[in-house]
């Protein structure tokens, strides 16, 4: 009977450890995922500057070390005015102006390597202790293994800037970086939120269907068409709504001028534009119908709130949006529109992965 007991006794605090565990686990990939937002901040600052290019090298390990004496500045410097931004756009720039852009390039980059530390130091910690072990290990490392990727695609995205004659990134590459930054974003948020014992709340949900899990997608498109409205300098044009150089849909020789054709689809500003706005008409008018079906339903219901928040973010981020349009992108809306973008990412991720529960 004392074995009997003590066996009992034991069960419940190895669940309380599995949950404490389970709860440090959470709020690591939460941080992580906090740095992940950051990053995406400071990369739009970044292009918002127009610093991206400003080191012409990639070197992950040495190049955590940034110039420290006069002549390694000039030197960088130098290797600077070899491109074609500088030629083109930056002719005459001070040393001073150039340490401004440079910062800005070095402070993404160094934030990466923080990243990967925060990453992978805690992740073998966790698991050698036990709390991250079978199908949560492999979808971290598979997590991580992205984020490898997404260094690499971030240098060829800068690379595509310093071919001869181009001044800028190439808008395709730009969009594809902030994808993935963002998929990433998605995923460390879905496996923190699944880490969280919400049975006590399971009779205050009800069944949403796959809408929360389109909505994600909808808003993964959409960041996308922003990658390619900031790389193409998009938003500098037509600073209008909810006309279009006077029109509520442009004519087609405006929006297929380009050929051939398909390539309108990155490389005009006005198609790259509209189709902006189009998707976030359909976002908004998604989340809308979807918050109104859910409230239906069970408007008290945990999901219903979830859905009704979603609604609003959603309004909110084309409402600043519009504004930032309108604005002609000043520096402190387009952060705000591209921060924002990844709340309501964020947001739309926890809603789909709790409704799945």
């Amino acid at each position: 009977m004392a074995v009997a007991a003590s066996s009992t006794e034991g069960m419940p605090l190895a669940r309380g450890h599995r949950a404490r565990s389970l709860s440090a686990v959470r709020i690591w990939i939460y941080s992580l995922a906090a740095l992940v937002v950051l990053m995406v901040a400071v990369g739009g600052a970044t292009r918002l500057t127009g610093s991206g290019l400003s080191i012409t090298e990639w070197k992950p390990v040495t190049g955590a070390i940034p110039p420290l004496t006069e002549q390694a500045w000039l030197a960088e410097f130098e290797k600077y005015r070899q491109i074609s931004q500088y030629e083109l756009v930056n002719k005459g720039m001070t040393l001073s102006e150039f340490k401004f852009i440079y910062g800005w390039e070095w402070g993404h980059r160094q934030l990466g390597r923080l990243i990967g530390l925060v990453f992978f130091l805690p992740l073998v910690w966790f698991w050698a202790r036990g709390a991250i072990k079978g199908r949560l290990a492999l979808t971290l490392l598979g997590i991580g293994a992205l984020g490898g990727l997404q260094g690499a695609i971030g240098w060829i995205m800068v690379a595509s800037g310093l071919e001869p004659g181009m001044t800028a990134v190439a808008p395709i590459k730009l969009a594809l970086h902030l994808t993935v930054a963002s998929i990433i974003l998605a995923c460390l948020v879905w496996v923190a939120a699944g880490l969280k014992d919400r049975s006590e709340f399971i009779d205050r949900e009800v069944s949403a269907g796959h809408a929360p899990r389109l909505l994600v997608g909808l808003i993964l498109f959409q960041i996308a068409l922003g990658g390619l409205v900031a790389g193409s300098k998009a938003g500098l044009t037509y600073n209008t709504w909810p006309l279009m150089d006077g029109a509520l849909v442009p004519p087609a020789s405006a929006l297929f001028a380009v050929k051939p054709w398909i390539e309108n689809f990155v490389d005009n500003v006005v198609l790259v534009q509209f189709n902006h706005r189009l998707v976030a008409y359909a976002i908004v008018a998604f989340a809308l119908w979807h918050a109104w079906t859910i409230r239906r339903q069970a408007a008290a219901s945990k999901t219903a709130k979830r859905a009704t928040a979603m609604a609003g973010l959603t309004l909110a981020q084309m409402v600043l949006g519009i504004a930032t349009l309108l604005l002609v992108v000043p520096l402190w809306a387009g952060l705000a529109h591209q921060v924002f973008a990844m709340a309501v990412l964020a947001m739309a991720v926890v809603h789909a992965r709790v409704s799945a529960v």
